[in-house]
């Protein structure tokens, strides 16, 4: 006789808490395993090219661990090769020890070898003799990485390089200047890990798992978006993952969680900070609003006289919740300028205001200018509050 147990029943409350615990962002917060610590913790960091306030890989450990130093971050990732960049959830930096994990995209990306770009003969074995006898190399240091000004013009050896990223023959070890830096995989990659040897089954089962580890708990929607798998992929191999089924109140969907994260005690000290919008813990609009009731996206690519809440707005997070938004904005001199702060309510003043004066000493910013609050009764109110904080911070 089979016997099939009931998921576990979580409340929506549980569910978030346990969402922001595994997100690292309800305890302690893990300084001593530090940025490489969150890398690990996270599975995935996203790489994206805006810069308002700070890039975005280097926001996530900063809203995780405070005002860790930005050369700090950059040297935690690609130092000693702990880990490198290849696609995920979007364009992401990963732990060197999930190479192996991956082998099933590279074999996919491998069986499609045109990837919308021609490619004259001879230019791919070029660049990857030119990395073997000069790299690490950036695509114009291989030969240019575009034909004309147009950004998606890219010249053949960028073309070259790019496709051998994606099969996997050629690693990006490190970003300079916002620049690639590639190099050989037998060169980067630490010899344990340089092999394709495990299966499709293995590879999309552990990534599973570890989606399932980094949400805490999560719908099949939910795990597949972490590692951009597809649903069907997650189908086959969630049985098998160690993850647990559960049923969330609200949700209204199958969920699963880490048995883990059901286990763990939901307490502790919860951050207050600005989260980068392409943070792990809201990077899923329809996830962030089913958890947080909060509708957010990324307004960066909308005509300007159609944002709401500004070109880069940043969720701010405090005890547990999204209480408003910033837009920021760096100028010359050391000011940080909240271009646009939306606030939930007279109770988010304190939270927000915290959120700038941290961010500011962050970033090396000494004065704070608000312009635009969109409840303009709290604008004065919050002017106080940031006030108060930078003098309590000079204190």
């Amino acid at each position: 006789m089979t016997t099939t147990l009931r998921p576990v029943a979580l409340s929506a409350d549980e569910a978030r808490r346990i969402a922001l615990k595994a997100q690292g962002f309800l305890g302690a917060p893990d300084r001593r395993s530090g940025v490489r610590g969150v890398l690990r913790h996270l599975g995935a960091v996203q790489l994206d090219t805006i810069s308002v306030l700070a890039r975005s890989h280097e926001l996530i450990p900063y809203a995780r661990l405070g005002r860790v130093g930005r050369r700090t971050v950059e040297a935690a990732y690609w130092q000693d090769t702990h880990a490198f960049e290849y696609w995920s959830h979007a364009a992401c930096i990963l732990p060197i020890e999930e190479w192996p994990h991956f082998a099933f995209r590279r074999r996919a990306y491998r069986s499609r070898p045109h990837w919308n770009h021609d490619l004259a003969a001879g230019v791919y074995d070029q660049v990857i003799k030119q990395l073997r006898t000069e790299g690490p190399l950036t695509a114009t240091e291989l030969g240019g990485a575009k034909k004309t000004s147009e950004w998606w013009d890219w010249s053949g050896t960028k073309v070259a390089v790019e496709r051998a990223l994606m099969y996997g023959e050629v690693v990006c070890v490190e970003r300079r200047g916002w620049k690639r830096v590639y190099d050989l995989a037998e060169r980067a990659v630490p010899q344990g890990l340089l092999h394709d040897d495990l299966d499709d089954t293995e590879c999309l089962r552990r990534l599973v798992r570890l989606a399932g580890q980094s949400l805490g708990v999560g719908t099949r929607a939910d795990i597949a978006d972490y590692h951009r798998l597809k649903g069907e992929q997650v189908d086959a191999v969630i049985a098998d993952s160690g993850l647990v089924p559960v049923e969330v109140a609200g949700w209204g969907k199958p969920a699963w969680a880490d048995p883990a994260a059901l286990a763990a005690p939901l307490r502790g000290r919860h951050r207050t900070t600005l989260l980068s919008p392409f943070d792990s813990l809201i990077w899923d609009r329809a996830r962030t609003e089913r958890i947080f009731g909060f509708a957010h996206r990324l307004e960066a690519y909308v005509p300007k006289p159609k944002r709401v809440h500004g070109y880069y707005a940043m969720p701010v997070l405090a005890g547990g919740r999204l209480v408003g938004r910033v837009d920021p904005a760096r100028e010359a001199g050391g000011v940080l300028v909240a271009r646009q702060v939306t606030l939930d309510g007279p109770k988010a003043v304190p939270a927000v205001a915290e959120a700038l004066v941290e961010a500011a000493s962050w970033v090396d910013c000494t004065t704070i200018r608000v312009e635009r609050v969109d409840a303009p009764e709290l604008r004065e109110p919050l002017l106080r509050e940031v006030t108060r904080s930078l003098m309590a911070e000079l204190r």
